[in-house]
């Protein structure tokens, strides 16, 4: 790779290249969180030059908690706290200092050792400070209380709206705790995500890269799972869903009786069943769990209607194709969203990977390595 070469790279994006959905959904939710923010600051104020004059930060503000709800740049406390900070420094400094060319770099300076020292460092706080330090008769005129309306009030909403938003949406604001509880409501954590490293050893690496702003300790936890995944699934030569899949199904209707699945789940001792067209075109699977308490129950929707496979059967879990690799398949099945994953070509089901059928692959996979012998 010449100099050249190097420098181009250097000089171009650094970041994966993003979804339209993924832009529509940051930039929806932005739009949104602004909107909702600017009126009830406004209400609340009633002065409109107020709110104009946070129009540079909150956007900033809105960047990260609708783009990059995971940074740790942009939880709550960063945001609500690092704002406020900000404009509470700045708001001294005007005090202090009249010289412009001076008053505006030291509230900016101040406020990021500030942000840092409360651990909230939240960039659109040096926005904050800035704009506050180059309108000294703003802060003169509003004292204190512009720290707390429409800086801190308006910096709030914008994390509700995040909040609210990314559940909407299926993400994750603010960020996972370490030791938040898994899947199953205990302590343990997901299987996948058991390193054998505690908190404090993902702290001290990311304090050792100097990456404790830019990643979170349980996102660094997901990552390095995702990746011993992957490179485990690697190892397994190539092997694809076909290579592993179950073919011989024993498969369901939408329209088969609670009572007829339970029959079948004892007499083959399955945890799930395939539910499909009589073309065999898949339509969901019904899972034994979901059978427990159903038997002779009745759809409340339909009088007299005894439940069937199509009103309790998942239809979101993940599917592959025959040619899906075998690490791509324990990336979803270990991570506990789905016990079994369906494998069609096109809309027909011809095979299904069970939790058995992976267990069984990676211990071939590691049986055959020649670096485990």
């Amino acid at each position: 790779m010449t100099l050249l070469t190097r420098i181009i790279q250097a000089l171009g994006p650094a970041i994966p290249s993003g979804s339209l959905k993924e832009g529509l959904r940051a930039g929806v939710g932005a739009l949104l969180g602004l909107i909702v923010a600017g009126v009830i600051v406004l209400a609340s104020s009633g002065e409109v030059h107020l709110g104009l004059f946070l129009i540079a930060p909150f956007g900033a503000s809105a960047v990260l908690i609708f783009a990059v709800p995971a940074s740790p740049l942009a939880q709550p406390w960063s945001a609500v706290i690092g704002n406020t900070v900000s404009a509470l420094v700045a708001i001294a400094t005007c005090a202090v200092l009249s010289d412009p060319s001076l008053r505006i770099p030291v509230a900016v300076g101040m406020a990021i050792a500030v942000m840092i020292m409360l651990r909230a460092l939240h960039p659109p706080g040096g926005a904050v400070a800035m704009t506050v330090a180059m309108s000294p008769d703003l802060a003169q005129q509003s004292g204190l209380w512009f720290a707390l309306s429409p800086v801190a009030l308006g910096t709030a909403i914008l994390v509700v709206a995040g909040v609210l938003y990314g559940r909407a949406t299926g993400r994750h604001y603010p960020f996972r705790q370490f030791a938040a509880e898994g899947p199953h409501q205990t302590a343990d954590r997901a299987p996948f995500e058991r390193l054998g490293l505690s908190e404090n050893d993902l702290t001290a690496i990311l304090s050792r890269y100097r990456q404790s702003l830019n990643l979170g300790v349980e996102d660094l936890s997901r990552l390095i799972a995702a990746a011993e995944i992957m490179a485990a699934g690697r190892r397994a030569h190539g092997a694809t869903a076909a290579d592993i899949m179950s073919r011989d199904l024993v498969t369901v209707r939408a329209t088969t009786s609670v009572n007829q699945l339970t029959d079948l789940f004892l007499r083959h001792g399955f945890t799930s069943l395939p539910v499909v067209t009589d073309e065999d075109r898949y339509l969901g699977l019904v899972y034994q769990r979901h059978v427990l308490g159903k038997t002779g129950s009745h759809d409340p929707a339909s009088p007299g209607h005894a439940a069937r496979a199509s009103d309790i059967m998942a239809r979101t879990i993940p599917t592959a194709a025959p040619s899906t690799r075998l690490s791509a398949l324990l990336i979803n099945m270990a991570s506990g969203r789905c016990d079994a994953m369906p494998v069609l070509s096109g809309e027909r089901l011809v095979g299904i990977v069970t939790q058995t059928d992976m267990i069984a692959a990676l211990a071939r996979a590691t049986l055959s390595d020649p670096r485990k012998s």
